[in-house]
C-alpha cells in the first residue's frame, strides 16, 4: 500500500475556439518546444481543412476520428517465475483518450502531406471513417490482446 495521496486532478479549461476539454488536452500533446500558439493554429487549420473537405462539422468529425482510435484493452508485460506473459488488461477512459490522442499525433506526423495541418486533417479523416494507420494500431493492440487471452488469469 502507497503512503503517498493520490495526485490532485487540476481543472483544466476548454479550449478558445471549441471550449472542449478534449482538444484542449489534443493541442497540448500537439505542441512541441511550448508553442502553444502554433500548435493551435496547426490543430484549427486542420480543423478547417476537415470541414472544406468533407462537409462535416470539424468538431464531430475529431471526436468520431478519437473515438475509433481509442483501445479497448492491451496488453501489459507481467513476469510470473522467470517467463514473461504479455497479459491483456482493460484499459482505463483516461488512458484510452491518451493513447488515442497520441496515435493520431504520431502517425499524422509520419504522413507525407506538404504541412502539418494537411496531415493532421488528412488523418482525422481516416480515422473517422475507420481507416488509416492509428486505427489499424487499435486493432492491432486488440489483436494482440485477443492472442494472450490465455494469460488473463495472470491479471493483478
Amino acid at each position: 500500500m502507497s503512503r503517498r495521496s493520490r495526485a490532485e486532478v487540476r481543472e483544466i479549461p476548454g479550449d478558445s475556439r471549441f471550449e472542449s476539454l478534449l482538444v484542449h488536452k489534443f493541442i497540448n500533446n500537439l505542441m512541441m518546444g511550448g508553442r502553444k500558439a502554433t500548435a493551435e493554429k496547426i490543430f484549427y487549420q486542420a480543423v478547417d481543412l476537415v470541414e472544406e473537405r468533407s462537409g462535416q462539422d470539424g468538431l464531430t468529425v475529431f471526436t468520431q476520428a478519437l473515438n475509433n482510435a481509442k483501445p479497448a484493452v492491451e496488453v501489459k508485460s507481467r513476469r510470473v517465475g522467470g517467463a514473461t506473459y504479455q497479459v491483456p488488461v482493460e484499459v482505463r477512459p483516461e488512458r484510452r483518450n491518451a493513447l488515442a490522442v497520441k496515435w493520431l499525433i504520431s502517425f499524422a506526423r509520419k504522413r507525407n502531406e506538404r504541412s502539418m495541418a494537411e496531415r493532421l486533417a488528412q488523418e482525422l479523416m481516416a480515422a473517422s471513417r475507420n481507416e488509416g494507420a492509428t486505427v489499424k494500431k487499435k486493432d492491432e493492440t486488440h489483436r494482440m490482446a485477443e492472442a494472450n487471452k490465455a494469460f488473463a488469469h495472470y491479471r493483478w
